[in-house]
């Protein structure tokens, strides 16, 4: 509840803070947020993913009823409650169990964690069948598309569209891309996000990995499914149909927009975002991506289309290499070069359970580490 996806949902929750009970929080290592969270809601059980806060958390927690856990099961469990809504927002795969241990209790889950639908998607969609789930987009490019397909059967879809801002270096030559630094990438021009993130948006990964969760989450196949460059952010995806109509969702750039679509869902309720004003705003561009400047789009699309377990591989090497460039172990570029090696080298059989993704995503962050040792 900590991260930027946490901080919007509990800005929405305590606008009508009557409204809600919080059944439980949780947050990775940032305990003095987690128990200003837990404060301000009442939440009746609060979790840090990191056992050794476990001491520092009971500390600021106490004098309040709220029971306090500490570790990765512990969020699991945290997840096993039965909310009746429940925010899905660790980034990466470290998110995995608990996300599949909320859907497995059959209430509806908004998604904010992509890296878990791209790696493990079929494994996701298929839990939410059984246990009859409802699975909420949160991500503002699917959240539009939701709202874009509302009662219209794919088959009279020709496309999605899915909208990129373009990132700091949009209209950044090769050679000012290969000098970029961590601080210069993730001073995103249009949205507030937490650093991996903004570093994905800044090499066009970030749209790679929203064109795999497309797949599964919407089941439309790569052909049908497009990116197109909208530097205003304004327009967060459009589905074009047959007929020739195209639906497009608009909005403010606030993630409160989407991440509200899902708590009031299927009603709508005041985000506190602000209102759009398109005289204002004057004119709305679009344009191609350029695949020779961000190719980690089209490294995506290729894992997308080749399907078993690339996407995992592809998202495990993203996510260490990443990691290395913001420690200033590699370069901007370095990042898409690193994932694509590792594409080559490790071609891992289909995952057929959670435990083979993680083994897959293991095995990926492994071979990536390694590359990258040798990298030096």
């Amino acid at each position: 509840m900590t991260g930027s996806v946490g901080q919007s949902t509990l800005d929405l929750i305590l606008r009508d803070a009557g409204r809600y009970d919080v059944v439980a929080l949780t947050a990775h290592r940032n305990v003095e947020g987690l128990a200003a969270a837990v404060r301000a809601t009442g939440a009746r059980h609060a979790v840090i993913g990191d056992p050794s806060l476990y001491g520092a958390l009971v500390d600021a927690l106490a004098g309040t009823s709220t029971s306090v856990a500490a570790g990765d099961a512990a969020i699991t469990e945290a997840a096993e409650l039965g909310a009746e809504w429940t925010m899905v927002a660790i980034v990466g795969c470290a998110g995995l169990r608990s996300t599949m241990a909320a859907l497995g209790c059959g209430r509806t889950v908004a998604f904010a964690n992509k890296e878990s639908m791209v790696s493990a998607g079929s494994l996701m969609t298929a839990a939410a069948t059984r246990s009859g789930a409802t699975l909420l987009p949160v991500d503002s490019e699917h959240n539009a598309i939701f709202q874009c397909l509302a009662g219209n059967s794919l088959k009279f879809v020709e496309r999605v569209v899915l909208t990129a801002s373009g990132g700091p270096f949009l209209n950044a030559s090769l050679a000012e891309m290969s000098a970029a630094t961590p601080a210069s990438a993730v001073k995103h021009p249009n949205w507030s996000m937490g650093a991996k993130i903004s570093v994905d948006s800044a090499t066009m990964m970030n749209k790679g990995l929203e064109l795999i969760e497309a797949h599964h989450l919407f089941g439309i196949e790569s052909a049908r499914l497009d990116v197109l460059i909208h530097p205003q952010s304004v327009i967060h995806s459009m589905v074009a149909f047959i007929d020739g109509s195209v639906l497009a969702q608009m909005g403010s750039p606030d993630m409160r927009i989407p991440i509200g679509s899902t708590l009031a869902w299927p009603d709508r309720i005041p985000t506190g975002a602000t209102p759009l004003d398109l005289a204002a705003i004057g004119r709305l561009d679009f344009a191609p991506a350029d695949l020779e400047r961000f190719p980690a789009l089209g490294l995506a699309r290729a894992a997308l289309e080749a399907g078993g377990s690339r996407p995992a591989v592809l998202n495990a090497a993203n996510e260490v290499a990443v990691a290395a460039f913001l420690d200033g172990r590699i370069g901007f570029l370095d990042v898409a070069r690193v994932v694509e090696q590792v594409l080559e080298r490790y071609i891992p059989a289909m995952a057929a359970s959670i435990e083979d993704v993680l083994a897959v995503d293991a095995e990926a962050r492994g071979t990536t580490a390694a590359l990258l040792e040798n990298h030096r």
